[in-house]
């Protein structure tokens, strides 16, 4: 066992971050700075960056453990220091993911602030920062500086989708690690062998979700994140006229909104319940005088992540549906490609056979244009009723 067991399909990245935390002693030079410090393998700020599902946090917090690892080679997995930045423990490992649609200037202010000091037993003071392309442009110049200035001791951990998500300044003074989608079959073969899927099962789901680990893991195990899913690759055979065609934007919206409530209570209740025995509550419910603050400041975080949420969820249906028109298209091509959608082959080479390949390009880039009003913050149910109703005519 060893941190890097949970990333899947990426050994170039393994091998890349496992040498730049071997070629770390924790000692300092002369300069002030760890031996292995820029220069060499190892760098004060990474930017790790790969399509969704890829494991760009998971490969983040890896390297997080291995910096903090006080064994030989570095991400043994089974320290002390391992195990609490694996759990989200470690003192000197700050995790944050943006609540919210975007993240300021005054939380990135006070987060540069935190960087900033030394470690209290760790070797590091690192700041691992999930959907850090969600800062706004305010929060981005001042990152900027941290990063530019760093404390010796401080190493930024930074994720994002793509390297472009960033300011060119940023990306310029960061180590790139670039995360692949992982292969059908090591995603179907981790949740055969640690989820106890059935592998037929997990083959399925592993190219539904396209390569995203945690996607899969949820239609193996979530009847209901498949039942959302089965709702919207329905939509174009429901496209028959201009009403069915509204009521299937309806439908869409609806279900990813279903999904998006069942993902943010689930989060909701670990949270609140995770916050609540920390404040000191009752065995009858009861919590202490001054914590209600407290609670308070959680449920708004809650309220903005649940736009998030709803947001992600929605994006996440557009997401699937491309994948039917993919196949189409993949079919209309002759291309010889791995259908995504197997269990759809037949209806998949009926709608092939209906029209040309511009037809499908064409709903392939309405589906994309409608992702784009999403996030620019356009009414779901209006992008989604334009969306279907270019589906329709193509």
């Amino acid at each position: 066992m060893s941190v890097w067991d949970d990333l899947v399909g990426q050994d170039p990245v393994v091998a890349q971050l496992r040498s730049a935390a071997d070629g770390t002693v924790g000692t300092a030079t002369s300069a002030g700075r760890p031996a292995g410090a820029p220069g060499g393998n190892m760098a004060h700020a990474w930017l790790f960056t790969g399509p969704p599902g890829a494991g760009r946090s998971t490969a983040a917090r890896a390297f997080g453990a291995a910096l903090q690892c006080t064994e030989t080679p570095r991400g043994c997995g089974h320290c002390a220091s391992c195990h609490q930045v694996l759990q989200g423990t470690h003192a000197d490992v700050e995790v944050v993911r943006p609540a919210g649609l975007s993240y300021g200037v005054k939380e990135t202010r006070e987060l540069v602030l935190r960087a900033s000091s030394s470690p209290s037993g760790g070797r590091w003071q690192i700041v691992l920062f999930e959907d850090a392309d969600r800062a706004t442009e305010a929060a981005a110049n001042a990152l900027l500086k941290a990063i530019e200035e760093p404390p010796p001791r401080t190493v930024w951990l930074l994720c994002t989708p793509s390297p472009d998500d960033l300011l060119v300044t940023i990306r310029s003074r960061c180590r790139l690690v670039t995360l692949r989608t992982p292969p059908v079959a090591a995603v179907a073969d981790v949740l055969v062998q640690r989820d106890g899927v059935d592998r037929d099962t997990a083959e399925v789901v592993a190219r539904a979700a396209q390569g995203h680990i945690s996607r899969a893991r949820r239609l193996a195990t979530d009847p209901g994140a498949r039942r959302v899913r089965a709702e919207v690759m329905a939509v174009p055979r429901r496209l028959t006229s201009v009403g069915p065609a509204v009521l299937a934007a309806e439908t869409l919206v609806k279900a990813a909104e279903a999904e998006a409530k069942t993902m943010a209570e689930e989060l909701n209740e670990t949270e609140t319940s995770a916050l609540r025995q920390a404040l000191g509550e009752s065995a009858k419910g009861r919590m202490p005088r001054g914590t209600a603050g407290a609670l308070k400041d959680l449920e708004d975080r809650q309220k903005s992540r649940a736009t998030r949420v709803k947001r992600d969820s929605l994006d996440r249906a557009l997401l699937d549906l491309a994948s039917y028109y993919r196949d189409v298209l993949t079919l209309q091509l002759g291309a010889g490609a791995e259908l995504v959608n197997t269990e759809l082959a037949a209806e998949l080479r009926t709608a092939a056979a209906q029209g040309p390949p511009e037809g499908t390009l064409r709903r392939l880039d309405a589906i994309m244009k409608c992702r784009e009003r999403l996030g620019a913050s356009v009414n779901p149910l209006l992008a989604v009723e334009a969306l279907t109703m270019a589906l329709r005519t193509g």
